[in-house]
């Protein structure tokens, strides 16, 4: 508990922070992007970049977006369906982006990517390279999975799990020191008998117990579930990266994880 009380305590210190929020944050039920929610956390992240932090924003939300303006009440199951919806609500979604953020007097820049982005050292390294320039120039990159032209990644069982996988990826990519990833809950659940649901505040160690306490997503807006992002924190905290499961539409939820308040869950780096 005292090691977990130092790592919030230190948060106040990180100077690169990676900021994922998924789908169901931003996305209504109806598909439609929650624009006040969207505008409220545009807000925290640009304070944060006038505190003199990097903010790297990984973003979910384009296919959900796209199905509203396209009348889809269910995700596509097709790939050329998918990739459709992600085509229009990409557009909609960076334009959302991009005038809450100006409000702030803060620029982004827009990066789509895909796992085999990752896999190859040359497009890897192109990657590193704008993404240190934009920060650089004080722009905030906004990172997208490239569904138009992705195959496996957006299928149902695709590795990036709503861009959870993506954001960890993002983290090794350009060393951050934290990130932070935003649900609709606040934290990760105890679900052992006698435990009532209980938020757990720190997890030491992800491992096969610590996984058998959530299940994947069945959300027709979203695809990847308290299992890909528990997976996500255990992949950069063996980098010694720390990570923050934490609730995306609470109030002020950025600012009050980074002043050390005890909310989420905090994965410890490795």
């Amino acid at each position: 508990m005292k090691v977990a009380l130092r790592y919030r305590e230190a948060l106040s210190d990180t100077r690169r922070v990676v900021v994922k929020i998924g789908s169901r944050v931003l996305i209504q039920s109806t598909g439609r992007p929650d624009v006040r929610r969207m505008r409220a956390l545009v807000d925290e992240l640009a304070a944060m970049r006038r505190d003199g932090r990097e903010v790297v924003l990984v973003t979910s939300g384009a296919i959900g977006a796209g199905m509203e303006a396209l009348g889809m009440r269910q995700r596509p199951t097709r790939l050329p369906d998918l990739q459709m919806a992600a085509a229009v609500g990409q557009t909609r979604l960076m334009s959302r982006y991009d005038a809450l953020f100006a409000r702030k007097g803060c620029r982004v820049g827009q990066m789509l990517l895909t796992h085999g982005d990752f896999q190859q050292k040359m497009r890897l390294t192109n990657a590193r390279r704008t993404m240190e320039n934009l920060m650089r120039n004080a722009v905030i990159p906004i990172v997208n999975e490239n569904d138009v032209v992705a195959d496996e990644e957006i299928r149902a069982d695709q590795v990036f799990g709503d861009n959870d996988y993506l954001a960890a990826l993002v983290v090794k990519l350009i060393r951050a020191d934290l990130l932070i990833v935003l649900t609709t809950t606040d934290g990760v659940r105890d679900t052992r008998p006698g435990m009532r649901g209980r938020r757990i505040s720190f997890i030491e160690e992800v491992n096969k117990q610590t996984l058998a306490l959530v299940t994947r997503s069945d959300s027709p807006l979203s695809k990847g579930g308290m299992d890909s992002k528990l997976r996500a924190a255990q992949t950069v905290a063996r980098t010694g990266c720390a990570a923050i499961i934490a609730n995306g539409r609470e109030t002020g939820i950025l600012t009050r994880l980074l002043n050390g308040e005890d909310r989420g869950t905090i994965v410890l780096a490795g």
